[in-house]
């Protein structure tokens, strides 16, 4: 019989290999599903908020609502879902920004769902699925920044959408490598979070 050093050994050995491999697979994960853009015939498209300033998006935000609206554009699906309640000393949401930005490029008002909660992903997630549940939508194409694809959908999967990802390739998230490299440690921590403990970070 193995001596009992010998099984420490092994254990450590296994508890290492774990803590080392496990971020290094997400890892992969993120870097793997940032490179996919899939556009099935869809309900709908979902773009996620991120900051705006009194009504105007963001940077990173403006660069997923231009993606959303090319895909709504190209027919992949007939609505769009904008996401995202308000920050503290808001006076607009961020789903209701992006609304108004997606009419100002042409997207009919009423093929527009502003979804006007949530302050991070999974809060936003849960009500998106209530609205998909209530109109007996199944699919979804979500569009974010590339590093945020695997968290968010599997935010929306585990929400009973039927989610793949086109995830915008301009603007700030991908200008940089070192930008690139940050938001793939970020998002591999995010994920491994939500999937151990079902929260989230607060991160968008």
């Amino acid at each position: 019989m193995p001596r009992p050093l010998a099984w420490i050994g092994r254990l450590l050995f296994v508890v290492i290999a774990v803590v080392v491999l496990t971020p290094a697979v997400v890892g992969w994960r993120v870097w793997y599903e940032a490179r996919q853009d899939e556009r099935p015939r869809s309900d709908a498209i979902i773009v996620l908020g991120a900051a705006q300033y009194d009504g105007r998006p963001s940077p990173y935000f403006e660069y997923r609502l231009r993606h959303a609206f090319a895909l709504y554009r190209d027919g992949v699906a007939p609505a769009i879902v904008t996401v995202g309640g308000k920050q503290t000393g808001d006076r607009v949401t961020e789903a209701a920004a992006g609304r108004d930005f997606l009419i100002k490029l042409g997207a009919e008002a009423g093929d527009i769902v502003a979804v006007e909660t949530g302050r991070d992903t999974l809060q936003s997630m849960v009500a998106v699925g209530a609205v998909y549940r209530e109109r007996s939508w199944d699919s979804g194409v979500v569009v974010t920044d590339p590093w945020h694809s695997l968290r968010s959908n599997k935010m929306a999967q585990d929400n009973g959408i039927d989610a793949v990802s086109s995830p915008t390739r301009s603007g700030p998230s991908v200008r940089t490598r070192d930008t690139q490299f940050q938001s793939i440690v970020r998002e591999t921590g995010g994920y491994l979070y939500y999937v151990l403990l079902g929260r989230s970070r607060h991160t968008m």
